[in-house]
């Protein structure tokens, strides 16, 4: 039997950000806070969408999924980092390093493709504003979350067994604090050449046809923008877009840097350090965004807040009777 086969393996060592004991407990309440406020923010949106009626519409529909993916993405990842630095432990079995990478994939496809059909969606009410419930019918929206989600799905399934192919030598140390692919594939021993390919022929489909498709959609905004007589007009129909294209910028802007700074640095630590900004920072940020700039989310949060202090009320009158 060959000694090298990945049956061999049981487990990886996740280096995470840094080896300096003195820096742990920092990291441990970073990004501790990180993830709670993630969460919390990110499931703040989805209730103030599901409470409130006058949020029942395809752009909210399409933002609490993003929110879903959001709180998704960072659970995969943060948490297990958080066990490693209380535990002192740097370990992830070999199973558990598979299931990251196809997670991590899932909710970073599934997102990318998200923000294109949020794009669209703004596209059909800003260019067909008559037509726009006919279009954005409740079965297409279904449609629009359930074909990016299978995609994304299949996506994902596609590396993990790809992955899973490979075989590893003695190193099993991976300079990250996740699992992720490309750093996983550089342990191996085997031959990588089809899973790098793999790999750039599906970040072409899945980072380029949503950019593409959000391009084009604004490309076709703007144009309709333009033919708006009045200056009031037109600033009222780009505030619909602003927050957005905030979200799209912080996604793929860091996603670029991060691209940029692994070409032009040798060190894997470096990657890993940047990589935070595209892995927790927007989806940390994106409740924030759409809170702040959102006239209806900030209304659907106040009246969310009210309603709790009313039964927090009424829970504490019960009590004292």
């Amino acid at each position: 039997m060959d000694p090298r086969n990945h049956t061999d393996i049981s487990e990886f060592l996740l280096l995470g950000l840094t080896q300096e004991p003195e820096l742990q407990p920092l990291l441990f309440g970073l990004f501790l806070s990180m993830y709670l406020v993630t969460v919390l923010g990110n499931l703040l949106i989805i209730l103030a969408v599901s409470c409130d009626p006058h949020l029942h519409t395809p752009m909210y529909f399409f933002l609490s999924h993003l929110s879903l993916a959001d709180i998704s993405l960072s659970t995969t990842t943060i948490p297990k980092m958080l066990v490693n630095i209380q535990a002192q432990n740097q370990h992830i079995s070999y199973t558990g390093c598979i299931a990251q990478i196809f997670f991590v994939l899932v909710f970073i496809s599934f997102e990318s493709s998200l923000l294109a059909v949020m794009a669209y969606d703004r596209h059909v009410a800003i260019c067909h504003p008559l037509r726009y419930t006919v279009i954005m019918t409740p079965r297409l929206c279904v449609l629009l979350i359930l074909l990016p989600l299978l995609l994304s799905i299949m996506d994902a399934l596609l590396h993990s067994l790809m992955a899973l192919r490979l075989s590893f030598c003695t190193n099993r140390e991976i300079p990250h604090f996740f699992c992720e692919l490309a750093q996983v594939i550089k342990l191996a021993c085997s031959d990588t050449l089809i899973n790098n390919i793999l790999i750039y022929i599906v970040a072409g489909v899945f980072g380029g046809i949503p950019v593409s498709g959000i391009i084009l959609s604004y490309t076709q905004i703007v144009s309709s923008v333009l033919r708006i007589p009045s200056v009031e007009g037109k600033l009222k129909v780009f505030s619909t877009c602003g927050s957005h294209l905030s979200v799209v910028s912080l996604f793929y802007g860091t996603g670029l840097g991060v691209y940029i700074s692994s070409a032009v640095t040798d060190s894997s630590r470096k990657a890993a350090v940047t990589s935070v900004m595209y892995i927790v920072v927007p989806q940390m940020m994106n409740p924030f965004i759409y809170s702040l700039r959102n006239r209806d989310i900030k209304g659907a949060l106040r009246k969310f807040f009210s309603g709790v202090a009313l039964f927090m009320c009424f829970i504490y009158n019960v009590c004292e009777a």
